[in-house]
Order: structure tokens, then C-alpha cells, then sequence
């Protein structure tokens, strides 16, 4: 297993090991020990499974007082996959990381507490799962507009599908209790 860094610390993109031979491919998705030594300790509780079509994007979201840890991949298809710094203090608060996560590449990125979370379909249809390290809590739910200029992510879709409820989310600046 590789372990790249990006330029948020503890968001890491992971290439796991793929195994390859005539009849297709293996590879661990998921081993506690090895993500362990390679500095993701937590344990995950939940797994989803979402299904989109192109030109969708979702997000950004997280949950403010039980905040999440993802573990996230692609099955079928291809995103771009955004990580946003919202831990208050931090030195990149506000600062955004994206990677493009295929079937084909195999890679993972592992989304640490404190960030924001959302990606964009790229390709016709993409199965995208993720692991989470405590479980949904829908009236706990946050969100920051995909399009914040403050942000200023440089999303590869310009005119996105997006949910009315997406639609609705504040910026970064307006939004309150994250300090808390």
C-alpha cells in the first residue's frame, strides 16, 4: 500500500496493492492493522453505497458535534473527490484538496474528523463507498455550498446536478457552532 500526502495534513490518497492476473483482480479494500501503521487508526462503523449519474455533485457536507472520519472509493466509474479543512485553528482552515478516484486507479482517500466532504461525477454512472468512523445523524448534519468563492474549488464539472437541500447550504463564513 502507497500512502501519498496531500496538501492537507491527514488527508491521504491510498493505492492499495492490486493484485492482477488473466481472470481480473484482487485487492484489500480494508485491513485495521495495516491502516493503523500507516497513521489511520480509526475504527469505522458505517459503510454507504451511492449511486449517481453524471454531472452530479454532492456536498459538502459533515456532522458538527459527532464528526466523521471517511474512508472513501470508487467501484464503477469516476469522481472528483474534495476534502475541506473546517477544523477552527487549523492552519489550512477554509484551504480545499481534490483527487480523482476511478475503477481504474483503485485509489482511496482517507478524510480525517474535521473536514467537510464532496464529490462530482465525471464519468456516465459512478458506485462510490465510503467508511465511516461514527454514524449518520441526520439532525447533526452540516453543509458549506460547493461553490463557495472562499473556498474557490476548482471543480472539473461547471454546471452541476445538484439536490435542493445542496442548494440551500450556507459559505464557510456563515456558518456557526463549528467551534463549539
Amino acid at each position: 500500500m502507497n500512502i501519498i500526502t496531500t496538501q492537507l495534513e491527514d488527508v491521504v490518497i491510498i493505492e492499495p496493492e492490486v493484485f492482477r492476473d488473466s481472470r481480473g483482480f484482487f485487492m484489500e479494500t480494508y485491513n485495521q492493522d495495516r491502516y493503523k501503521e500507516a497513521g489511520i487508526a480509526g475504527i469505522f462503523v458505517q459503510d454507504n453505497l451511492s449511486y449517481s449519474v453524471k454531472g452530479t455533485l454532492r456536498g459538502l457536507h459533515f456532522q458538527v458535534k459527532r464528526p466523521q472520519a471517511k474512508l472513501v472509493q470508487v467501484v464503477t466509474g469516476e469522481i472528483f473527490d474534495v476534502a475541506v479543512d473546517i477544523r477552527q485553528g487549523s492552519s489550512t482552515f477554509g484551504k480545499w484538496a481534490g483527487v480523482y478516484l476511478s475503477e481504474k486507479n483503485k485509489r482511496q482517500l482517507f478524510i480525517p474528523e474535521g473536514f467537510a466532504h464532496g464529490f462530482c461525477v465525471i464519468s456516465k454512472t459512478a458506485h462510490f463507498l465510503y467508511k465511516c468512523s461514527d454514524f449518520y445523524f441526520q439532525h447533526d448534519e452540516g453543509g458549506i455550498v460547493w461553490s463557495d468563492p472562499d473556498i474557490g474549488i476548482d471543480w472539473p464539472v461547471k454546471d452541476p446536478i445538484i439536490s435542493e437541500k445542496d442548494k440551500q447550504l450556507p459559505r464557510l463564513s456563515g456558518i456557526r457552532g463549528l467551534e463549539d
